[in-house]
């Protein structure tokens, strides 16, 4: 027997979330989740008694398996801890949350020194296509084991969003401004070293789609401007798509932020749909849904404001909105999950709630 999640379910998971991300009809709408850093819902769905972040992973991934038709891969608690990378980085772990502590420079000439390095250790990887092809086969493989028949949506960036995070926005504006050839030089070989790797491990047998992320927006909109996100990640971004494509997977693209103004930039680029649409700040995935049909819209259930904050009937009709008012299930295009994954302030009866309400608004019903 395919693993239920409700009695009506007729697809299997894969087969549900193919339909979604294909504009098919579907039984019920897929659910997508991050569950890595909740105790309280694992306490919940596991009925164990959970002190802390006192959980594991195989924990998570019974959750996963009771809830989600696809995932982000799980992760165990960090614990807390202080340490420091070999380049000179600072990071705090927090048990669900890791921070940036500290930085090896304070000055534009001190992070244009650490991103020339930072390109030559890229370029200087060595090329191994059967290496990478077999990391994420074992990977992939190795997760499905524990995930059931819960579809992975394995993610990756390619170096845009990580380059000024590490260096942090200020020093990065001056970086580009005065060493513009700096970060076009290592964002050429990250970019190539990500797209060597999908080329070589692009496998549709072990998930139907892929999540890129790479952020470049607040809540007022773009933190670049056009012309900007037109020179350096655009580009890379849709070369990578198009690898992916090659091999049969879907693309979702992942900011956070108000990202609509870059939207038609972003599906020239190839994607076939977008995670993280945070209504707050503009991005209803009802009335972005409306707006463009040919996409794929997940993540739109607000996870500050209503999942934190709310209460499940509030929880339940806005998952009841976003299905009927998009027609989703006769139109597929719509995935169900958090704006910002279940993080621990999100109570359990609204994260059942959320679960509960999909599995009510089926066609089956």
């Amino acid at each position: 027997m395919p693993e239920q999640l409700f009695p009506t379910d007729r697809l299997t998971k894969r087969e549900r979330v193919e339909a979604a991300l294909a504009h098919l009809p579907v039984d019920r709408v897929p659910i997508l989740e991050q569950l890595s850093y909740n105790p309280r819902v694992v306490a919940d769905w596991t009925s164990k008694p959970i002190r802390g972040f006192d959980y594991t992973l195989d924990d998570i991934c019974a959750v996963i398996r009771q809830t989600c038709d696809l995932a982000m891969p799980p992760v165990a608690p960090r614990g807390s801890r202080r340490y420091t990378t070999p380049d000179g980085f600072v990071y705090q772990d927090d048990e669900w949350t890791t921070w940036r502590a500290g930085r090896p420079f304070d000055t534009a000439e001190g992070a244009r020194d650490w991103l020339v390095g930072r390109t030559e250790a890229i370029a200087a990887r060595p090329h191994d296509p059967d290496a990478w092809r077999a990391e994420h086969h074992g990977f992939m493989s190795g997760l499905q084991e524990r995930l059931g028949e819960t579809v992975i949506l394995r993610y990756h960036d390619f170096g845009f969003c990580a380059a000024y995070d590490q260096i942090g926005l200020e020093l990065f504006v001056y970086l580009v401004t005065d060493y513009p050839e700096v970060f076009d030089a290592y964002m050429a070989a990250s970019a190539a070293s990500r797209l060597a790797w999908v080329l070589a491990a692009a496998d549709a047998t072990l998930s139907p789609v892929i999540l890129i992320a790479e952020d470049f927006a607040t809540k007022p909109g773009p933190i670049f401007p056009p012309a900007f996100l037109h020179r350096h990640p655009y580009p890379h971004l849709e070369a990578i798509t198009a690898a992916w494509h090659a091999a049969g997977v879907k693309v979702l693209y992942h900011s956070d932020g108000n990202y609509r103004q870059a939207l038609p930039d972003l599906m020239a680029c190839g994607v076939d749909g977008f995670y993280c649409l945070e209504p707050a700040v503009g991005m209803d995935i009802v009335s972005l849904k409306r707006t463009w049909p040919e996409m794929v819209w997940s993540g739109g259930v607000d996870g500050v404001d209503l999942m934190e904050r709310g209460t499940p009937e509030q929880v339940r009709a806005e998952v009841r909105r976003q299905i009927r008012e998009t027609d989703a299930l006769r139109t597929g295009g719509l995935i169900v999950a958090t704006s910002s994954e279940v993080n621990p302030p999100i109570p359990p009866e609204n994260f059942r709630a959320m679960i509960e309400a999909v599995g009510e608004e089926s066609s089956a019903g």
